[in-house]
């Protein structure tokens, strides 16, 4: 489609639809007060992905009572609220969220609730300049900014905050923990700096489901294609499956990787198209990319989700990685 027609487009229109709603949460936001805080403790916190959930919850600490609404291998693109979501959303006090189009179609519950108390993208206040539109996205931003643990930072001091202005009496309590957490995510950005720079510089490509790793690649000097887009409502076709496997030819790439929150139908077809021009390839892990992985697991927390990433990309691509991660805490690799 030429340019010209590009905002008549359905896709695009709806797009400037989602972003139009996201200014809309913003503006119906009610007014925190700062001499009124929560009227009982803990106070009641709902958070939709998982990466979101564990950071307000490291953050509140014993003052609030978070509640997650999107579990382990949900996909959050396609992920609509429930009527008991909205009804748990509507019984928190704040809600966070992590916004850029990422929980697009949970869009209307989140407009419902932003009328009767606050809710936050914790993405909203990072520079523009920062984010990624990849050409297929025109239009708004990648959503998928947890990927950079630097840019995450950011999002983490956002709900220290915010908390902190939601919260009066507890601002040191969220200022502190906000300062613990800055310390292990500045050694987990390090760690993966040094760890990815091993894998030889050929090899250095990422092959996944969808690109959810855009952000993981520009911090961290990978280069990183998807077989979908941005968003897993696109669909790939086999003219993608075939440029795949030319430059998995051209590349010599040794592996590939699935997700545990996207159907592995499309890897699994790229490894086939690739052995049908006589090369072999593996799948070198299964990667956490829209959704952490389970409770009560090192890899159901942030860090061990991206500790885990980071690992299981080095040690499949060639690079050097200890067996069980940066603290020793990831499961044993099957």
């Amino acid at each position: 489609m030429p340019p010209s027609n590009r905002s008549t487009h359905p896709r695009h229109a709806s797009r400037l639809a989602l972003i139009a709603v996201a200014g809309a949460i913003s503006l119906l936001r009610p007014t925190v007060a700062a001499d009124r805080p929560p009227s009982k403790y803990p106070y009641r916190v709902a958070c939709t992905v998982g990466m979101v959930t564990d950071v307000v919850r490291r953050i509140a600490g014993p003052h609030a009572a978070v509640d997650g609404l999107i579990g382990e291998g949900v996909d959050p693109h396609l992920y609509m609220a429930t009527r008991a979501d909205v009804a748990r959303l509507l019984n928190a006090d704040i809600v966070f969220y992590n916004g850029l189009m990422l929980e697009g179609k949970m869009s209307d519950a989140l407009m419902k609730v932003a009328r009767s108390r606050p809710v936050y993208a914790v993405t909203e206040r990072i520079d523009p300049k920062q984010l990624l539109e990849p050409p297929e996205f025109q239009g708004h931003f990648d959503p998928h900014v947890w990927m950079d643990v630097s840019l995450w930072k950011k999002c983490s001091e956002m709900v220290a905050k915010t908390l902190a202005e939601f919260d009066p009496p507890h601002r040191d309590d969220y200022q502190r923990n906000f300062a613990n957490l800055a310390v292990e995510l500045d050694r987990l950005h390090d760690y993966a700096t040094r760890t990815i720079r091993t894998i030889p510089e050929k090899g250095r490509v990422l092959v996944t489901a969808h690109d959810a790793f855009n952000y993981f690649a520009r911090a961290y000097d990978l280069e990183v294609r998807g077989i979908q887009g941005i968003s897993t409502e696109s669909e790939a076709g086999i003219a993608d499956i075939n440029r795949l496997v030319d430059l998995i030819a051209a590349r010599d790439i040794r592996a590939v990787f699935v997700e545990t929150s996207v159907s592995d139908k499309n890897v699994r077809a790229l490894i086939e198209g690739a052995a049908a021009r006589g090369k072999t390839v593996r799948i070198g892990g299964s990667l956490f990319s829209d959704a952490m992985g389970r409770p009560g697991t090192y890899e159901g927390t942030y860090i061990g989700m991206i500790d885990h990433n980071v690992t299981t990309i080095a040690r499949a691509l060639g690079g050097s990685a200890p067996t069980r991660g940066m603290q020793g805490k990831l499961a044993e690799p099957k």
